[in-house]
């Protein structure tokens, strides 16, 4: 007979999600996981086998709730331009609100671990890729009923919107200047009037 948990696995996620999000894959040791965590290094491993099986949970759920949040927008009627702003201000959002500079912890695995791990890889494009199937969405939508005047393929402008939120979820670990965000965000989005 399975044994019950003495712990909150939602709860346990969102911490092991912070602390590989604020420190790395690679500075976050066992012994912080088992200290950050509240739970036994023994639970730890019963529940998920090794840290690099905590670190893809962490890092799906943080795909999840990312995803859910941009596609309750981008399903939301309304103006497509005012859409395409919004995704974009959703998908950088807490950069700047003081959160120790993580930035985004997808981006932050792409940088880290992706290069050498292959399932790491597969998630970060799978993210990339439901990311700029949202854009291409609304923006196919908006030029079908006149309100995207750039003539240009939606999916080569889905792909540059993906690129302007990559972009932007670099500059927020630097740069935590709210007017630089607004001025990209502003430019990026006036090219859906452009005939480009």
């Amino acid at each position: 007979m399975a044994r019950t948990k003495d712990f909150d696995e939602n709860e346990v996620l969102t911490r092991a999600m912070n602390l590989f999000w604020s420190r790395g894959y690679n500075a976050t040791s066992m012994e912080d996981l088992v200290s950050g965590l509240g739970i036994s290094r023994s639970s730890l491993y019963d529940t998920y086998t090794d840290k690099h099986s905590l670190f893809i949970k962490a890092l799906e759920t943080y795909q999840h709730i990312g995803f859910v949040k941009l596609q309750e927008t981008a399903n939301h009627p309304g103006p497509a331009k005012e859409t395409v702003k919004k995704l974009i201000e959703l998908a950088t959002e807490g950069l700047l609100a003081g959160k120790q500079d993580k930035g985004c912890f997808m981006l932050n695995a792409g940088v880290e671990v992706a290069p050498h791990d292959k399932t790491v890889n597969n998630l970060v494009r799978r993210n990339d890729q439901l990311m700029e199937d949202l854009f291409y969405q609304v923006i196919q939508a908006g030029k079908k009923k006149g309100e995207i005047k750039n003539r240009r393929d939606a999916k080569v402008l889905a792909r540059f919107f993906l690129n302007t939120i990559k972009g932007l979820q670099v500059t927020g670990k630097s740069s935590p200047d709210n007017s630089v965000f607004d001025d990209i965000i502003m430019l990026s989005v006036s090219t859906l009037d452009q005939n480009g």
